[in-house]
């Protein structure tokens, strides 16, 4: 495991995920705001509506917040005007980072990202400065109880789905960008609401760290994920399991 969801899991183990769960909620409600604003506001006619109530089901949102977000979002003066930016450059060791953001303030919050990098021996490069190491994908997850690795890959191969990676856990269905909605739709349709299913940046070649400079780049996406401004991070490390190990203790 490399990574954006090695990043990830390391940090729930230390607990990080919880004291975030505030944060977490206020980055779905911008998405579910801009969501709204982009279409109808049904989700069964807006396929990003739909992907952002999903999203805020993997937090545990209540239902409730969902739909008091959509409503603000599609009524009279309905809160802030966010939009999307997206900020690339690297890391400590060469680590290659992606970083999506919803702003109301583009000085901030571009502010705000050179700052991390800056702290942390990085730079921030231009927009496409390293988007090409990455592959942009969509990526739909499924638990290994719905179906066999046959019925999945059957059913992801018909729905239009490139890949399918299935373990004892889970099925991990991959899709180019512009099938990903109609596959997932497809998917649904037959075995039900998917665990997740997002838009993800997958790197083609990851940057092997050290414990040191594992923790540098840890602290540096730690950081950004923090920001209130920010929705994603992606970065093309990858730890050996004895670092993952010592930065996890």
């Amino acid at each position: 495991m490399a990574g954006h969801s090695q990043f990830k899991n390391i940090m729930h183990r230390k607990g990080a995920q919880d004291a975030k769960r505030a944060k977490q909620f206020a980055k779905v409600i911008r998405e579910i705001t801009v969501a709204a604003r982009s279409g109808l506001p049904d989700p069964a006619t807006n396929p990003r509506l739909r992907a952002a109530i999903s999203a805020a089901r993997e937090v545990n949102m209540p239902k409730d917040t969902v739909e008091r977000a959509i409503k603000k979002a599609t009524g009279a003066g309905g809160g802030d005007d966010y939009v999307e930016v997206r900020y690339e450059g690297y890391g400590p060791a060469g680590v290659a980072v992606i970083v999506e953001a919803l702003t109301d303030n583009r000085n901030r919050t571009a502010a705000e990202v050179r700052a991390a990098f800056s702290k942390y021996s990085g730079s921030l490069g231009e927009t496409n400065s390293v988007s090409f190491m990455f592959q942009r994908l969509g990526v739909i997850t499924y638990p290994a109880s719905v179906a066999t690795e046959d019925e999945m890959l059957e059913a992801a191969i018909e729905a239009g789905a490139d890949n399918v990676v299935s373990t004892a856990e889970s099925h991990e269905v991959t899709c180019e960008v512009e099938s990903f909605f109609a596959v997932r739709d497809a998917l649904e349709a037959k075995f039900g609401e998917p665990e997740s299913a997002k838009l993800d940046w997958r790197p083609e070649n990851t940057v092997a760290l050290d414990e040191d400079k594992g923790r540098t780049v840890l602290k540096l996406l730690d950081v950004l994920e923090d920001n209130d401004d920010v929705q994603n991070v992606y970065a093309n490390f990858d730890l050996p399991e004895e670092v993952a190990a010592a930065l996890s203790a």
